[in-house]
Order: structure tokens, then sequence, then C-alpha cells
């Protein structure tokens, strides 16, 4: 099987410009209006619209991976970082803080240039132990071995893809670090070959995708000139994950014509662009929650338990539940959900006995 850097002078990609051009236009007038109109909401919804955001975009990234990060964790860790204030605010672990740093990095720091150390920075965050799983691997450094995609059983691999070999990956990664910093491309169009061209290269011993999206995310910044981040390509393409691996597959089969991928990155961060509406209605909706009620007391522990159950932390609220997230006594906790039934803001289910659960009534 020959991959498509088996090509003499493989990273010249070529692409439909006119095809790729005319998509690109049409994307970019989306991108404008949906920033400028999330840029217009006031300050504090703008901050919320963020948080929310850069931790939907960290736990699907890792989702992809097959690793489950914490919502709650991540977003306090962010807000931390940023200086945001907000309630429910939890400790955090020290992997949770360390990937946070990496993303907050690609994305505040977006104006920066990209460098070998600053890819090994990030990687080291990704794997402080030096461990992935059960196996000791090259961190903080590009492998010394080979690499292959393979999917199935032991025994009855796949090969989807070798990368490749070790003795080749600095000088590959200094050709794209090189192309990055300098290029003069548009960042969007920049963002798409960048993410196919570090995948192709696969520099690492494991975090190659991980690694990519915030690479991604720090060149989609670079395209807005703005640190602020109001949707997530993670997430947009975990919802095509299948896809996503089909047509990456594909193209490092070709021949260096990148087009479909090209057209194909376009169309999912179309997608991340539209759920900007999901983003707005919710930050909308709490932000005319807290100014309906404001004149009304609440505790700490029934502020938190709000705001999380307006970040969907949780299903069915029970009183365990609440006692449980507040670290407070169960009779604390029935106390603070029939304050807050007696206010108009919780109702009881219809299920009763031990399913007895509460509904947030949101007007």
């Amino acid at each position: 099987m020959r991959y498509i850097h088996d090509y003499e002078n493989w990273w010249h990609f070529h692409y439909d410009s006119q095809q790729i051009m005319d998509h690109l236009g049409r994307l970019r007038a989306k991108q404008g209006q949906v920033v400028g109109r999330m840029l217009s909401l006031g300050f504090v919804s703008q901050e919320e619209a963020v948080l929310s955001n850069i931790s939907l975009e960290l736990v699907r990234s890792s989702e992809i991976e097959g690793e489950k990060l914490n919502l709650e964790e991540v977003r306090s860790s962010i807000a931390r970082r940023l200086g945001i204030e907000t309630a429910g605010v939890v400790p955090t672990s020290r992997y949770v803080d360390s990937v946070v740093e990496m993303q907050l990095d690609a994305t505040q720091n977006y104006d920066k240039p990209l460098s070998h150390d600053r890819l090994f920075g990030w990687h080291n965050v990704l794997f402080p132990s030096g461990m992935s799983g059960l196996y000791r691997i090259d961190v903080g450094k590009y492998r010394s071995g080979e690499m292959q995609v393979v999917s199935g059983a032991m025994g009855k691999e796949k090969v989807h893809y070798q990368a490749p070999s070790a003795e080749r990956v600095p000088v590959e990664m200094e050709r794209l670090i090189d192309w990055v910093n300098t290029k003069d491309i548009d960042a969007v169009l920049k963002a798409a070959i960048a993410h196919f061209w570090f995948v192709s290269i696969h520099p690492f011993d494991d975090g190659n995708g991980r690694i990519a999206r915030a690479l991604t995310d720090m060149l989609l910044a670079r395209s807005e000139n703005c640190s602020k981040r109001f949707y997530s390509i993670s997430a947009s393409i975990k919802v095509l994950q299948k896809e996503y691996y089909t047509v990456l597959e594909r193209t490092q089969r070709g021949n260096g014509d990148i087009t479909e991928w090209i057209l194909w990155f376009f169309g999912c961060f179309e997608k991340a662009l539209e759920s900007t509406e999901d983003t707005l209605l919710l930050v909308m909706r709490k932000a005319e929650f807290w100014e309906r009620h404001r004149d009304v007391s609440f505790n700490d522990r029934q502020r938190k338990l709000l705001e999380m159950q307006f970040n969907g932390f949780f299903g069915k609220l029970t009183s365990s539940k609440w006692a449980k997230i507040a670290k407070c006594s169960s009779d604390t906790a029935l106390n603070d959900i029939n304050d807050l039934i007696g206010k108009g803001i919780l109702r009881k289910s219809s299920e009763g006995g031990r399913s007895t659960n509460y509904i947030f009534v949101d007007e």
C-alpha cells in the first residue's frame, strides 16, 4: 500500500481551488456573523459562552480518543484560569488542570508562533506519568518507533494508515511548523490543511488527535484574531466521527489531492458555527433566569446546583444527589430543595417513593 507521504514532495498538496474558494467565501461570511453576534453580548454572557465552549471542546476532544473528562472539573479549571466568577466551582485534578493549560495556551496565545518546544509542552501535559494506559511512551519528544493506525482485535488488526518513519519526523515537523508560521493563506484553509498534515505525520507515540485539534483551534482563533471561543470544532467532529476517520483514511491513501478533506472540514466547521445558536440560547436563558430572580435569596449550595442544572451536569435531581454534590447532609439537601419548591424554582415529579426527583422549572 502506498500512502500520501510516499510521494516526492508530498506536502505540496493540491486541491480544486474554485470549489474550495467558493465554499470558503460562504463559510467566512457565516463565521463573521456568528462571532459578531456573540461579541455583541454583554461581558458576563460572553464569559459564559466562552466557558461553555472551551469546556465542551476539551471534553469532546478527549472523548474522540476514548477518554472521559469530568465536565464539572474542566469548567472549574477554566473558570479559575480565566478569572471567570461562576457558581459551582469544584476541586480539580492535576491532569485536568494540565489539559486545560494546553487548550488555553493554544487559544489564548493564538498569535504566538508554533514551535517544537510548544508542541512538546502540550504533549507533556497529556501524559504527565510517561504512560499511555499500561505502556510507557516517549513524552515531550517525537516518537522513536514506527506508527500505524489500526483497528480490530489482536491478531486480526486492520491497518488504516502507516505514518512516515521515525527518522523522517523531525524534518517533516520542521517543514510543517515553518509553514504554519509563515505561509500566507487564509487561516481557516490553513487550519484544514494543518490538521490533515499533522495527523499524517503522526509525530507522537500517542495524543496526536488531541494535539491536532488544539492546533486547529489555535489557527481558527487566528482566523478571527480573537481568543474568545464561541464554538467547539471537536464537538462537531465527535458527532461526525465515523466520517472523519473515513475521509482521513481515503485522503491519506491518495496522491496529494486533498479537496475532499478540505470540503469535509469546512462542512464540519459550518456545523460547529451553527451550534452557537444553542450556546446563545443557553446563555440568554441563564441570564434571564438570574435577572428574574435577582431579588430572591439563595444560599451557596442552591446557586451551585442551579448553575449545574443549567450546564447539564446531571439528569434527574434527587435529594441524595443534591447532598452528594453539595457535600451536605440529606436533611440539609431536602431543606434546600423544599425552599426552592416554595420559591417556584423546582417542582416534585409525579414519580414517588424511592424514585422521587425534582424538576427545574425554567419559565
